[in-house]
This record gives C-alpha cells, structure tokens and sequence, in this order.
C-alpha cells in the first residue's frame, strides 16, 4: 500500500466511522456501509483537505472504484 492509499483508508475509517475498512483498487462505494451520496461529499470534502487539492463534479462522478481515486489523488498532487 502507498502513502495516498494509506491516508485515504484512515479518511474512509473516520468518515464512515469504521475502523475495519480495508482497502482495494477495485472496492467501490457499494462495498462500504454508509457510503452513499452525502457518505461521497463527506469523503472528498475529508479529501480535499487532507491532501490540498479541489475535485470537480465531473472528475468525481468519473471515479469508478478506489484504485481510481487514489490514481486520481497522486496525479492531482503532482
């Protein structure tokens, strides 16, 4: 596991308040309990601040599972 994907799975513990969350590349919304739409907000707002950066709806709604958000993540932070 990289540092993004590790400071992305404490973000995914705090937000969904769940400490047994373990990440994979191919985990999706579906697979974390409370992970809805408002659960989506919450995460990138956490995002967001944790890492500095700002996502547009549309890079967002285009993310399909972890392993592309954390791509995501490392190509933003460049």
């Amino acid at each position: 596991m990289n540092a993004v994907a590790a400071r992305l799975t404490e973000l995914l513990r705090d937000v969904f308040d769940n400490d047994d969350i373990e990440l994979t590349d191919d985990m999706t919304a579906a697979d974390v309990d409370g992970w809805d739409s408002m659960g989506n907000v919450r995460l990138f707002l956490a995002i967001e601040q944790e890492f500095g950066m700002r996502f547009a709806a549309s890079e967002i709604s285009a993310i399909k599972n972890v392993g592309e958000l954390v791509a995501a993540i490392e190509r933003k932070g460049r």
